[in-house]
Parts: structure tokens; sequence; C-alpha cells
């Protein structure tokens, strides 16, 4: 990575750290989460809300406190994968852990990852990654939840239409 790509990327984790984008936890929402890192104290309270269908990501909100590092990454998180279907908020989850998981052999796409792509250097500092990934992981545990609580109310209906008939 050439000195003017690391400092471009910088300032993209500087910006979406000191003007985050989606902070403040806002209703409603379908699941809440609440994930910390133990090794530094950083930590994120983070809302998602789903489509009626529950096909597509409708809203993440969030609050937390920690490095400039795991802030900016929750930040750019919600830029990414709000409104985007459920199965590609995941692919995106997926591409992001990749690359900051690779110690980096793997650069990432940006047409996935948008300005999730400055994360890439924080592979080669094992110990940043869990600043990294921590919205991420949130993000990823509320969308199950989320998930689930869209399906039980029609699976209940379903199973309730059944013995009716």
């Amino acid at each position: 990575m050439t000195l003017r790509l690391e400092q471009m990327y910088q300032d993209v984790i500087l910006d979406h750290y000191k003007h985050p984008h989606h902070r403040g936890l806002r209703e409603p929402f379908g699941a809440e989460v609440f994930h910390v890192n133990p090794v530094c104290g950083d930590e994120v309270t983070l809302r998602v809300s789903l489509s009626e269908d529950g096909q597509t990501v409708a809203d993440i909100s969030y609050d937390g406190q920690g490095c400039s590092i795991s802030q900016a990454a929750t930040s750019v998180l919600t830029e990414q994968v709000i409104g985007q279907s459920v199965s590609q908020a995941l692919d995106t989850i997926d591409a992001f852990t990749e690359m900051v998981s690779s110690r980096g052999t793997v650069q990432g796409d940006e047409d996935v990852l948008g300005d999730g792509i400055a994360f890439a250097g924080v592979a080669k500092y094992p110990a940043r990654v869990k600043c990294a990934l921590l919205g991420w992981m949130a993000f990823k545990d509320a969308l199950a939840r989320a998930s689930a609580a869209k399906q039980a109310p029609a699976q209940a209906h379903a199973g309730f239409e059944e013995v009716a008939q």
C-alpha cells in the first residue's frame, strides 16, 4: 500500500470517528445488542431494524465509546449496509472480516466494502483487529436476533392457521 493511499485511508477513518454516521440510538428497532472488547474496553450498543418482510436492513443506530478504529468502523458499517438485503449485508460482513483478519494477505474489494476498505491496514496489527470488528460483530448478532424475531410471529401465525383449519 502506498504512503498516499495509507494517508487517505487514515483520513477516512478519522473523518468517521469525528463525524460518526447513524450514531445515537433510534426507535423503532427489531433488536438491540451490547458488545464490549474486554481487552481494551471499547463498547457498542447497536440497534437494527429490518423491513416489514425482514429481507432488507432498514436502519442501524448505535452508541458507544472506544478507540477511533472501533467507533469509525461501526460508522462505516452503518453507511455500507443500510438498504442492503440481509444476504448482501452478511456477505459484506464476511468480506470485511476476511480482510481485517488476513494479516494483510486479502486487500478487500472497495465495491463490496465502500469506506470499509480503509481498514485494510488494520490487518497488519492483530491487536487492533478486534477493535475494527466490534461493531460489525454486534451488527451480525443484532441481525440474527432481528431476523429471528421477524420469523417467529410468522411461524406462530402459520401454526395457528394449521390448528384452526
